[in-house]
């Protein structure tokens, strides 16, 4: 077991609410005390005392440019004031990817959404959340679903607005809207309202926003996080690794938190997509060349709450130089391209997994080939639809696929 030793603990990351320094613990406010550099917004520094003289920092935009002043400082000490919670999308998150835990003392207020829940009598652990600071609205498009409780963290006095137009434009205009602004304050203010009918606009920048969705029937496609959207939800010019095709390709890529994908001959970006859906840690890279399939990569991303899918321009195997180290590979076209399969391979790190789906029996020919050399397991995908065939309905089979999954050791 080991042990740490506090006097390394040089910088101080104190949490403080709306109630400001008077609502600080008697640990915040001796960290704060023993401080020689304070760091906050303006908001924040504006709660210090006139007559305090010390050495501040403002946050700057980029934010870097404050991270590395603080970071040029190391060994003074140093407190930042930041919202509620740091380490709940705040400041702490951002400071501990560059400064040893070991060197921290964070203090915690309670979070937005820990005031949020109390004030809504709702459970924190089975409310869906999520930080517009910063962040693509669309990443709320992938977490909407019937019933489905969530809870927001606004840029600014215009987010409200804002998500009323999403939801409603995504069929959750039925949708219960709560806006709690400046919560433990002595301005706190709760606004209710309906998605489809929002008007609210006299709101503070410091609010929070508490979604109750109900969808207005029929939906254009299911709000699941599950593998196998249907073909519809996605705008296509042919090039679509179809449902159920798409569904087991999924389960054998298997997608973890945090893991990276590279969909290599992305067509309209439906296996990338899906791999960030099932989780919002996961990360994926889609590369293509064709630019209307690069077009149609980028509005399926939005339109289904991906927005943090990166879009890679250009033919590979070219185009892969360069990129992360992926955790998974996905090969959907291009099978028979000079050098796709050994960069591909040499790019998947360790214990990586490979799959690739092939049509054609050139492609077929190149994963049996494979397969010989490296092993894997090699299946055959055959779907069969029913379509009218006059007035009756028949089997109308889909062209079959045979997939190669392979693991790297």
């Amino acid at each position: 077991m080991s042990s740490r030793d506090v006097r390394q603990k040089w910088l101080a990351i104190v949490g403080i609410g709306e109630d400001g320094l008077e609502g600080l613990s008697l640990v915040g406010r001796s960290l704060l005390a023993q401080a020689t550099v304070i760091v906050g917004g303006d908001r924040h520094l504006a709660m210090l005392p006139p007559d305090d003289t010390r050495a501040r920092i403002r946050w700057t935009s980029p934010i870097e440019d404050s991270v590395n002043q603080i970071i040029q400082r190391r060994g003074q000490a140093m407190c930042v004031l930041a919202s509620g919670d740091p380490m709940c999308y705040g400041i702490g998150v951002t400071l501990t990817r560059r400064i040893a835990i070991a060197e921290i003392t964070i203090v915690p207020a309670p979070s937005a959404f820990s005031l949020a829940c109390a004030r809504l009598g709702w459970s924190l652990a089975d409310t869906e959340t999520l930080s517009l600071c910063g962040r693509d609205p669309a990443l709320l498009s992938a977490m909407l679903y019937p019933g489905a409780r969530l809870l927001v963290l606004s840029a600014d006095q215009s987010t409200p607005a804002m998500v009323a137009q999403l939801l409603t434009q995504k069929g959750f205009g039925d949708s219960q809207i709560t806006v709690l602004e400046r919560m433990g304050g002595t301005q706190e203010r709760i606004t209710d309202g309906i998605a489809s009918t929002w008007t609210a606009a006299d709101l503070a920048d410091l609010n929070t926003i508490a979604i109750h969705a109900h969808f207005a029937p029929p939906p254009v496609h299911p709000s699941t996080l599950l593998p196998g959207l249907p073909d519809i939800a996605y705008h296509h010019d042919g090039q679509l690794t179809k449902r159920e095709v798409r569904a087991i390709t999924l389960s054998v890529l298997a997608p973890l938190p945090g893991q990276l994908l590279w969909d290599v001959g992305a067509g309209c970006g439906s296996i990338a997509i899906e791999w960030l859906r099932s989780d919002r840690r996961c990360r994926a890279i889609a590369i293509e060349q064709h630019p209307t399939r690069l077009q149609y990569i980028a509005d399926n991303a939005i339109a289904l709450g991906t927005p943090t899918l990166t879009i890679i321009a250009g033919a590979a195997p070219i185009s892969l130089k360069g990129l992360p180290e992926p955790d998974a590979i996905f090969i959907g076209g291009g099978l028979t391209t000079p050098e796709l399969f050994e960069t591909c391979w040499q790019a998947l790190r360790p214990g990586g997994r490979l799959v690739a789906n092939a049509v054609t029996v050139e492609s077929e020919q190149m994963l049996f080939q494979w397969q010989r050399q490296l092993g894997g397991e090699l299946s055959r995908i055959a779907i069969q639809r029913a379509e009218p065939v006059g007035k009756f309905l028949g089997w109308k089979a889909m062209a079959p696929i045979t997939q190669w999954a392979v693991v790297k050791d």
